[in-house]
């Protein structure tokens, strides 16, 4: 584990944006929690680079490239997922300990081999483009051999970051959902996973649900020339993480519960069910590595009810990770709190009755717009579902909500995705009609990127 001393770990901190006034008999209070780190995750992060010992964090990628059948359709995507991997590896620091994983129905070690990571310097990413011109297609798809694979590559090194890149460009079809369930399940909090779609023959639920449950990105990279640029971009993060395994940690007074907590920016994140019991009346909730960077999380609590002018602290936010030479992450919330280090930055959700109804009733402008945001994600799923199960009326009406939200919130990104899919008479009031003829690549990329939010406008 990390060293956590100032040189080596950003600093964190912790806002809590609320209306905190409850009408008599309110119980429901609702924050948005953001958490920023400064201070690291820059230092780095160019080729060759390297911390002087003990002043960085020690790091592990297994870069996951589908080698099925498929990759040949056309030749030149094979060979860009080759390059887009050469470029990647070129990104690595110095000191990084890295490994190349060719997928099929079966995974295979392309480099170093051995069960093990190879360190980057010069002599050892020139040694795996080389092995990278051996990667040929053919064979099948079974994601979770991959995810094991890396999983068992990336524990063999004593490193304080694992993350993975995964590429593929088809469904998983020679594992059942069941099992890659399983392989996620058991990957979980072990390493975190950027997922990426080549082309279009992929299933977007796949990709992104594999990104979800590992706690990194998904995204698609419809013509595959654009992988090299894509996938430097995605290490060149992966290289500026500074701190793994930090989870937000709730505490409750007695007769208090969490209702939800979930991330809402830079994406919407269910991690509701992802709680972990961290001791009397707290828990934490995973959101894997950091460096530096800004997130916001609307975290939801119900409260016993209180008469007018009692003032009660509804829940205590707090950052922690593994200690030093600790157990993992999870294993430590199972023991109850466990070896955990506390990152110092805390937040107080409060909650206060009044007669005031101005007071009690004014929405928090950061709660509001992320109420939207999450509303938003929901509206383009569930329209897109809709529209290929063939309700079009039903779709019309979500999609049109979804420009709405979007128009209001001033989320252009998705408002120019929603604009290839329909035809928007008034966005202001949700007006529109879908489209005939949709690409499919525009469809998938809605429905890949619906996630995505936007700040609030200052």
């Amino acid at each position: 584990m990390a060293n956590f001393s100032k040189s080596s770990v950003p600093q964190f901190s912790v806002d809590v944006y609320q209306n905190e006034y409850l009408p008599d008999g309110g119980r429901e209070v609702n924050a948005i929690v953001t958490v920023t780190a400064t201070g690291g995750g820059t230092v780095g992060t160019a080729a060759g680079a390297s911390y002087a010992p003990g002043q960085g964090p020690s790091a592990g990628v297994a870069v996951m490239v589908d080698c099925s059948g498929s990759m040949d359709y056309p030749p030149t995507k094979m060979r860009n997922a080759r390059d887009a991997t050469a470029a990647a590896i070129d990104t690595l620091r110095d000191g990084t300990h890295f490994a190349v994983i060719g997928g099929t129905h079966v995974a295979k070690e392309v480099y170093p081999g051995g069960g093990r990571l190879a360190v980057a310097d010069r002599t050892t990413r020139e040694q795996a483009k080389q092995a990278l011109r051996r990667l040929s297609a053919g064979g099948g798809t079974a994601i979770g051999t991959w995810l094991r694979l890396a999983d068992r590559l990336l524990s063999s090194a004593d490193v304080t970051i694992r993350h993975g890149i995964l590429l593929t460009d088809g469904r998983n079809e020679h594992e059942s959902p069941e099992d890659l369930k399983a392989a996620l399940d058991s990957c979980a909090g072990r390493f975190t996973c950027d997922a990426r779609g080549v082309g279009t023959d992929w299933e977007v639920k796949e990709v992104t649900g594999i990104a979800s449950a590992l706690l990194g990105t998904a995204d698609i990279v419809a013509d595959p020339t654009g992988l090299a640029a894509d996938f430097t971009q995605m290490m060149e993060t992966a290289m500026g993480k500074e701190v793994a395994d930090v989870a937000l940690r709730l505490w409750t007074p007695v007769g208090t519960t969490i209702k939800f907590v979930k991330q809402v920016a830079p994406t919407v994140e269910e991690l509701t069910g992802r709680r972990t019991e961290a001791g009397p009346r707290a828990g934490d909730y995973p959101t894997g590595s950091w460096g530096d960077e800004s997130r916001d999380y609307h975290v939801c609590v119900e409260v016993p009810a209180a008469g007018l002018g009692q003032e009660m602290l509804a829940a205590r936010v707090s950052l922690v990770v593994p200690q030093p030479g600790g157990t993992s992450r999870s294993s430590a919330a199972e023991s109850g709190g466990g070896s955990v280090h506390n990152l110092g930055a805390q937040g107080l959700i409060r909650a206060v009755w009044t007669d005031d109804m101005a007071a009690s009733t004014s929405l928090n402008p950061q709660v509001a717009h992320y109420t939207g945001q999450a509303e938003l994600a929901q509206a383009i799923q569930q329209g897109l579902d809709l529209r290929k199960a063939g309700d079009m009326d039903g779709a019309t009406a979500k999609l049109g909500r979804a420009v709405q939200l979007a128009s209001a919130s001033g989320n252009a990104d998705t408002a120019k995705l929603l604009a290839k899919v329909v035809d928007v008479v008034d966005a202001t009031t949700g007006t529109v009609r879908l489209k005939a003829k949709v690409e499919e690549a525009d469809e998938m990329t809605l429905e890949t990127r619906s996630t995505k939010t936007v700040r609030v406008k200052k």
